[in-house]
């Protein structure tokens, strides 16, 4: 995970009593304490031009609820309208400003380096508020000549309002439900998260649901009834991946917590019945061609379709169509391509040496699906590929049995 631009408070010797109704002061680099007045330093130097009173400020994940009383570059007094303590390193969220801090700042930037000698094959940027913000990091990792892809972390109100830009320039959309259900208000967030996931299907880019999935579980074996139902509904609207957080770092039952998702989301998906998404926009005949794969195999029975890729793109084209009950199989020869697929909605990918003749790489391929038991003799696939015309390679779909 790449920060980003976020507001954090600064070190204090111990953590502090905000009490309601209290006076207390943010102050940028360069701000002086005044006598009586409680304060705390921010990493943020531009707060005091950006924020305007009777504003708000959230502070520790909204938490701690201050409302601006006086705004000046030197320090912003607040008056405290929901106390409790502060300590150190505390996350600040602003809501309606949009923050101007660099997309990627010096320790990002390190940390990244460490990720592309590590190999790592996503990078997941937080507080991402413009398509130019996914662009930097993109020629950063272009200039060090690595292949990693880019989550973009939707998570405040610039994120969403250019929403469609951020997953057109991305490769991934996580909707980070922790900040993002600070920064906007609290009943917003289901109708944010359902408009979220509709443009990545409709953008075809993954889109992950992450934050508060099992927030109970943290410090409770069991999760909550409506945290069942959170998850649930993540899965019905068909995002690619749902992902926990605290409850795998600082949790007390981090096995649990990953054993109980994917019961829950096993269940659910068990339970839907043939279709695709009918109401993707099909932009191109390739594009039709593979609604027809869709179609084609949904006959044939709960099998699936055999792809061939090296970079993961027509399986993506796939996976958009949301076929379900129809698994995609994504057989690569790139190793890299294949960690990156296991991320999207309905794709089962395989590594596999490809082959000379077409043939023999469709046999290795029937193989594999049947050593390994994801098919059986008798089976009908559906089969994308180019074949040879004459003198032109052309698409084509085949429906093949395994043998």
């Amino acid at each position: 995970e790449v920060k980003g631009p976020e507001i954090r408070t600064g070190d204090l010797a111990k953590p502090l009593e905000l009490k309601q109704g209290q006076l207390f002061d943010l102050l940028p680099a360069g701000g002086k304490p005044e006598r009586g007045v409680a304060s705390v330093s921010v990493n943020y130097p531009r707060i005091g031009d950006d924020v305007v009173v009777r504003s708000t400020v959230l502070v520790d994940s909204g938490l701690l609820r201050l409302e601006v009383v006086s705004s000046s570059p030197e320090r912003v007094r607040c008056k405290v309208v929901v106390g409790g303590w502060l300590s150190s390193r505390r996350h600040v969220n602003l809501p309606g400003v949009k923050v101007r801090l660099p997309a990627l700042t010096a320790k990002d930037r390190a940390d990244i380096a460490i990720g592309v000698e590590e190999k790592v094959d996503y990078f997941a940027l937080s507080f991402v508020r413009e398509a130019d913000d996914v662009d930097i990091l993109r020629r950063m990792l272009s200039e060090m000549k690595s292949s990693a892809r880019i989550i973009a972390k939707v998570e405040d109100q610039s994120g969403i309002e250019n929403l469609d830009e951020i997953i057109v320039a991305s490769d991934a959309v996580m909707v980070a439900r922790g900040d993002l259900g600070i920064e906007v208000p609290m009943e917003d967030l289901p109708l944010i998260q359902k408009r979220a996931i509709d443009a990545c299907i409709r953008l075809r880019k993954p889109v992950i649901v992450a934050t508060h999935l099992l927030e109970s579980m943290i410090l409770s074996p069991v999760p909550t009834r409506a945290e069942v139902s959170d998850i649930a509904s993540a899965v019905w609207s068909t995002a690619d991946a749902i992902m926990l957080s605290g409850e795998t770092t600082t949790g007390k039952y981090p096995l649990e917590c990953v054993q109980f998702m994917k019961r829950v989301a096993g269940r659910i998906e068990g339970s839907v019945t043939k279709g695709y998404n009918s109401a993707l926009p099909l932009k191109t005949n390739k594009d039709r061609l593979l609604r027809s794969a869709v179609l084609l195999a949904q006959e044939l029975g709960d099998n699936g379709i055999v792809v061939f890729t090296r970079n993961g793109q027509l399986p993506q084209a796939l996976a958009a169509l949301r076929p379900l009950r129809c698994p995609i199989y994504a057989f690569t020869d790139d190793a890299a391509a294949f960690r990156q697929m296991l991320l999207i909605w309905g794709i089962e990918p395989f590594l596999i040496a490809f082959k000379s003749g077409p043939e023999e790489t469709i046999g290795d391929a029937f193989a594999y699906l049947l050593r390994r038991g994801w098919v059986d003799r008798g089976d009908w696939l559906v089969v994308v590929t180019n074949v040879l015309a004459g003198e032109k390679v052309v698409d084509s779909i085949q429906m093949r049995p395994v043998e």
